[in-house]
């Protein structure tokens, strides 16, 4: 039976709501941000670091190796220190770690050093990042509107802000070291003012297999999605569609500079213009599935993305190379958050599978490009991305199924008769 003070923390007010869902919306923002200055000045970091391809590649598996370790830790992070405590610690992390990235790599020069590095800001990276999404999931559920997209749109606007930034700071031939160190502090300062509206709500007490299993692996949640096999859809669908959004965050800018003979300055507003798009179709994805539904709109994004990656690929034109990046983020916008809210409307256990699909999702989206990069050095980064299309293609194929509304209404009438 709760105690009053149970069931006011249960059903805050409407205030409270809003305050919680802003403080999400900034969180996602901040790491879009911290993201995308890495990603924006990738180019200036293998100069200094005088690194090939296939080195860039063992930066980013190291990024990879840092993340799912992060995906694997994520959900104790969150049960002994709470949403708010665990994100808080996140923040901070990532803006130290993006500092002390810019150090080894513009001071020192250090390539085991930026392994090193990229580990420990992967590691935490990726821990409050399912950390926010879990809590976003939460407070949308609370509210009860279509969020996920939105809130997934501020981490695309946050990349935009770090795409044109750091497009400006390479153009003014500014340090990497003090690019990131600034970016590291502005992360540090606005999470702290951020996260002071973050619920401490728990995972829903209604989540059997939450209260059973607190603490299962990470092994044990991937095991037990193969006892689900629309969850086991769900996943592999947003596995495709991250791996191709994962591929151009780390990989357009390269390929922009390398294949296209654009400068860093226009690589990074090449990596603008396709952040622009994957936002645009998150802020506007809301109310196309709402009127279309799941299945059509992620259909139609797809092959918006499919066509953009082609363009990209085969085109010489740079008004096209602007045009197939634009196409390959609109693409690639939706399928990300609409898996999470699709496998978070479950009644009984919403924090698990999303847990799941965001182990699915940031594993393809984290190991996927350094395999473009042992690919690119021998094939060229144009050729690798031949891969990312396949990829996709294939992901289309399944996505109807993925988003079959008939089988999400199975799943949750299923779950409403184990209650």
């Amino acid at each position: 039976m709760p105690t009053p003070q149970s069931a006011a923390q249960k059903f805050p007010t409407s205030k409270s709501n809003i305050a919680w869902r802003n403080s999400i919306f900034g969180i996602f923002f901040l790491c879009g941000y911290a993201f995308a200055t890495w990603v924006a000045r990738l180019p200036a970091v293998r100069e200094q670091l005088n690194i090939s391809t296939a080195d860039v590649g063992t930066l980013l598996l190291s990024l990879a190796v840092g993340s799912i370790g992060g995906l694997a830790c994520a959900p104790n992070i969150l049960s002994k220190l709470g949403v708010r405590k665990g994100i808080t610690i996140g923040l901070i992390s990532m803006g130290m770690g993006l500092g002390a990235l810019g150090m080894v790599t513009d001071w020192l020069g250090s390539v085991p050093g930026a392994i090193a590095v990229l580990i420990f800001y992967g590691f935490v990276f990726s821990a409050t990042d399912v950390m926010m999404n879990v809590d976003g999931a939460a407070v949308e559920h609370r509210i009860g509107k279509t969020l996920l997209p939105l809130m997934h749109a501020f981490f695309s606007f946050g990349t935009i802000v770090g795409a044109i930034t750091g497009s400006a700071a390479a153009r003014a031939d500014f340090g990497v070291v003090f690019n990131f160190m600034a970016v590291g502090a502005l992360v540090i300062v606005l999470g702290l003012y951020f996260v002071r509206n973050v619920s401490e709500l728990e995972a829903p007490a209604e989540s059997v297999h939450q209260e059973t299993k607190p603490t299962q692996s990470w092994f044990g949640r991937v095991a037990s999605v193969f006892r689900d096999g629309h969850l086991m859809l769900i996943g592999l669908m947003v596995a495709g569609l991250a791996f191709a959004e994962g591929s151009a965050n780390d990989w357009l800018t390269i390929a922009s500079v390398d294949d296209h003979n654009f400068t860093e300055a226009g690589g990074a507003l090449v990596f603008g213009a396709f952040v622009t798009a994957m936002t645009a179709g998150r802020i506007f994805g809301g109310p196309v599935i709402d009127k279309f539904g799941h299945q059509r709109a992620l259909v139609f994004m797809g092959i918006l993305g499919l066509a953009g990656i082609a363009l990209f690929i085969l085109t010489t034109a740079t008004w096209a190379v602007f045009v197939g990046a634009l196409l390959w983020g609109l693409g690639g916008s939706l399928g990300f958050p609409v898996g999470m809210s699709v496998a978070a409307a479950h009644p009984t256990d919403g924090p698990r599978r999303v847990g799941i699909v965001a182990i699915f999702g940031y594993s393809s989206m984290l190991i996927g490009p350094p395999v473009l990069g042992y690919l690119g050095e021998h094939f060229g980064v144009l050729n690798a991305f031949i891969l990312v299309a396949v990829v996709l293609f294939a992901t289309l194929l399944i996505t109807p199924r993925a988003t079959n509304p008939r089988r999400i209404h199975n799943t949750l009438t299923d779950a409403q008769r184990v209650e």
